[in-house]
């Protein structure tokens, strides 16, 4: 058996705290995004609601990694941290793929967007994903869940 701990509560707790970041400001873009009538606003809600399922789903795995090794799983369930990290990235294909249709159905009827809003809402996201991938940085090189977590959320710069 083998004692893979590596720091993991530091992994839980800026997941958490980059969870908790980008969770309140996607309600915050949703609702700017159905007011303002933006695409792009709500692309980046999209964005954002991809982020916060891949920290939700890479804070689940760390938790499931803390699982103590056992004769059957020397290694205890840190696959479960390998296995977020390659959601995360299907779910980046599957946001792209939805902005892709949603802008092919905008050519077809145009929209007129408020635009103070999206310029608004756009620099208070970017501030929410730099920090959000500030808090990830800092654990990001000791764990492949929390790199793949990190590289979700500065995705958006």
């Amino acid at each position: 058996m083998h004692d893979h701990d590596h720091g993991r509560a530091g992994d839980r707790r800026a997941l958490a705290a980059a969870l908790v970041l980008v969770g309140a400001f996607l309600v915050v873009e949703v609702v700017a995004g159905v007011l303002a009538d933006s695409l792009a606003v709500l692309a980046d809600a999209g964005h954002m609601l991809s982020d916060a399922g891949s920290l939700g789903l890479a804070l689940f795995a760390a938790w499931m990694a803390q699982r103590p090794a056992t004769p059957e799983r020397s290694f205890g369930y840190a696959r479960a941290e390998i296995l977020a990290a390659l959601a995360n990235g299907v779910a980046l294909v599957v946001v792209a793929i939805w902005v892709f249709v949603e802008a092919g159905l905008r050519i077809a009827d145009p929209q007129k967007p408020l635009g103070g809003w999206m310029i608004v809402v756009g620099v208070v996201g970017l501030a929410v994903n730099v920090a959000a991938a500030w808090i990830l940085a800092r654990r990001e090189s000791e764990s492949l869940n929390v790199r793949g977590a990190f590289l979700e959320v500065a995705s958006a710069f």
